[in-house]
């Protein structure tokens, strides 16, 4: 094999530590209001995952509700919590096709005014799903000028994995009139997924025997505000190596349970534990960061966008998500927690190896880790390589 050295720097990997990591000092513990902060962020998403609109406390105070949950009894709730009328803000490449004219592609939302015919259950789910089948009016929309919380806004709607397409408003004062209702700060939200990362807890540890390898541990690692949890796969005692072989996995339930051919996570993923294995030792790294990141609904809309002619990394886009949306901080954290603090990587992507390098991680060598096609993931590998820069040749 041909193994790729890198150098432990962010300099070297073209990135800068601090769009990974919160601050170069991290405590043992989080203090409590910052623990408080977090509970508060989960508490939102799981609010608005149910259609419940929640106040959102930044430069101002704006009334949020996810357009995919919004049912009649949400929007009621929204329209009498709001102080004037309402916008709908919408990625940049949802925006266009909304629109259907070109925006700026490097904003973090677009403001679009709402007309009466869309301010319906049905219409919201069509205007934030291009999987839809409910067919758009053809009202003359407006684009409006987007709040400066906006990123937090769709942010809160990404943490909550939903699409992120929400209607907004400035928020009524409340005086004591909606006691239920949650309140979230924006700079919270915004701090949410590299805090979690940072302050994941090691919970719990098991002799697991594998097929074909016996000497198999998993470490289950848990967010702080008891949210999304982790697992590592330990094969024989990698904690003993000075670079272990590592592999950074994202799960995907398709391919690493179903056997799905559309992907090669499966094999890459038990292709990983047997090159382990016969190395004697190695750590799988899996992390919840299904579909690089948006989850396994919005993984199969994207896969539904993909049957009509999109490729991966335009299909993500068009459902108003980032082409990659995962957050190695965590693979970095659990590294550091496991006692490893220089790997042989295991992977064909280099923005695995520039970002475990940006978070501290010392990456000593890329070990290639490639697959043939199958016969229905060669246009998926293809894009892998062409849009994503993996190194598959």
């Amino acid at each position: 094999m041909n193994h790729i050295p890198y150098r432990d720097n962010a300099e070297a990997a073209g990135l800068q530590p601090s769009s990974l990591i919160l601050d170069p000092y991290r405590p043992d513990s989080l203090q409590a209001g910052a623990l408080v902060a977090l509970r508060e962020v989960h508490r939102a998403a799981s609010e608005l995952k149910r259609g419940t609109p929640v106040v959102m406390q930044g430069t101002s105070r704006l009334v949020i509700l996810p357009a995919e949950t919004a049912g009649a009894a949400g929007l009621a709730e929204f329209a009498a919590l709001a102080a004037g009328p309402a916008l709908l803000l919408l990625a940049p490449v949802r925006a266009a096709a909304v629109l259907r004219r070109p925006v700026e592609p490097a904003t973090a939302a677009v403001a679009i005014r709402l007309p009466d015919s869309l301010f319906t259950p049905d219409m919201l789910h069509a205007v934030a799903d291009p999987t839809a089948e409910q067919l758009l009016p053809q009202p003359i929309l407006r684009e409006s000028s987007a709040p400066a919380d906006a990123a937090a806004v769709l942010g809160l709607a990404k943490l909550a994995r939903l699409l992120p397409a929400v209607i907004v408003a400035p928020a009524r004062p409340l005086n004591g009139a909606s006691p239920d209702l949650l309140s979230v700060s924006a700079q919270a939200v915004l701090d949410y997924p590299n805090a979690i990362a940072t302050h994941l807890v090691r919970v719990a540890e098991a002799r697991v025997p594998l097929q074909n390898v016996s000497d198999a541990r998993v470490v289950a690692f848990r967010a702080p505000d008891a949210g999304i949890e982790h697992l590592a796969i330990l094969i024989g005692r990698p904690e003993t190596d000075t670079a272990p072989l590592v592999r950074l996995h994202s799960e995907c339930f398709t391919g690493d349970l179903l056997g799905s051919l559309r992907c090669d996570c499966g094999p890459q993923l038990r292709g990983a534990i047997q090159k382990m294995a016969d190395a004697g030792s190695g750590i799988v790294i899996y992390l919840a960061q299904e579909g690089r990141g948006i989850g396994l609904i919005n993984k199969l809309r994207a896969y539904a966008l993909q049957d009509s002619g999109l490729d991966t990394l335009d299909a993500n886009l068009a459902l108003g998500w980032g082409a990659d949306e995962r957050n190695f901080l965590v693979a970095a954290t659990m590294l550091e927690q496991l006692g490893v603090s220089q790997v042989r990587l295991l992977t064909n992507n280099p923005d695995k190896v520039a970002a475990l390098v940006a978070c501290g991680v010392g990456v000593m060598e890329r070990v290639p880790h490639r697959f043939a096609p199958n016969g229905e993931n060669d246009d998926y590998l293809g894009t892998k390589a062409r849009r994503f820069g993996h190194l598959l040749g």
